[in-house]
């Protein structure tokens, strides 16, 4: 019997960079393609917050309209001298979470889950077992600032009485999620740094980083080679020609908005050519 159809945007993180989804976002609704299911995970369950609760193209425009309010807030930005003295306070974090709690709380219409016009789910990893938890009822904010809590830059989120990193510690791109709950259907929306091959270190500082790139790519490489041939999936194009590891240099409106462009353009024109006759 062949199954219900079911259309999943499954969004992944990339911190700042971020903003290369919201183009896709864009794209996606003006080709008037609509989620039934929306996953994400780090920045990916902020943007996905946004969609499931507006998936048409007015909500893509809000979505584009919160990133500038992201940057202008300085979510991934702080004054130099209350970054040294929370480090000298807390000696776990550069950042507080405070204002992408405010950028959720004042642009999100909605503050659970159940309200939300599209179904929606974010993952968080837990520090007391080394879990991925998957959130998807109850009130937002705590789970989706829980699912962008990047280690050493914001705390941890406390949930009930467990405390939570960020999602892409245990899915980085969580298709495997979808195809767990059936979606037919996939569109990945993703920061770029999936498109390009990873180059072997040559200095001392690139071990860390590559090491750290294979273990957050490692499972999402996995997924995609065990998709079932009767699943329809697509990885959107960022259109980027390079999607840096150390993205802090983005948090910047100009770079934010060439990003955004680009996946924009990259993606009408993968979507167009699925069009084709």
């Amino acid at each position: 019997m062949p199954r219900d159809e079911l259309t999943a945007y499954v969004l992944g993180g990339g911190g700042v960079l971020g903003s290369t989804e919201v183009g896709m976002v864009r794209a996606l609704a003006e080709h008037g393609v609509r989620p039934d299911l929306v996953l994400g995970t780090s920045i990916g369950a902020l943007n996905g917050a946004f969609v499931a609760a507006d998936p048409g193209v007015e909500g893509a425009e809000r979505l584009a309209a919160v990133w500038e309010a992201v940057v202008r807030e300085g979510v991934f930005l702080d004054n130099p001298m209350r970054q040294a003295a929370r480090v000298a306070r807390y000696r776990t974090h550069l950042l507080s979470n405070a204002p992408l709690r405010h950028v959720i709380d004042r642009y999100l219409p909605v503050d659970r889950f159940e309200q939300l016009e599209v179904a929606f789910q974010c993952v968080a990893a837990c520090i007391e077992d080394a879990s991925g938890r998957w959130f998807s009822e109850g009130g937002i904010t705590d789970p989706v600032v829980a699912s962008c809590s990047v280690p050493g830059l914001f705390p941890p989120v406390r949930i009930g009485e467990r405390h939570y990193l960020d999602g892409g510690l245990v899915h980085s791109i969580p298709v495997g999620r979808a195809l767990a709950l059936g979606a037919t259907r996939i569109f990945v929306l993703q920061v770029g740094r999936v498109e390009q091959e990873l180059s072997v270190p040559t200095k001392p500082w690139e071990v860390a980083t590559v090491a750290f790139e294979i273990g957050r790519r490692h499972r999402f490489v996995h997924e995609m080679e065990s998709v079932p041939d009767d699943v329809e999936l697509h990885v959107l194009p960022s259109g980027a020609t390079a999607s840096p590891n150390i993205s802090i240099g983005h948090a910047r409106i100009s770079r934010m908005r060439e990003r955004m462009e680009t996946a924009r353009a990259a993606s009408q024109a993968y979507l167009s050519a699925l069009e084709a006759p």
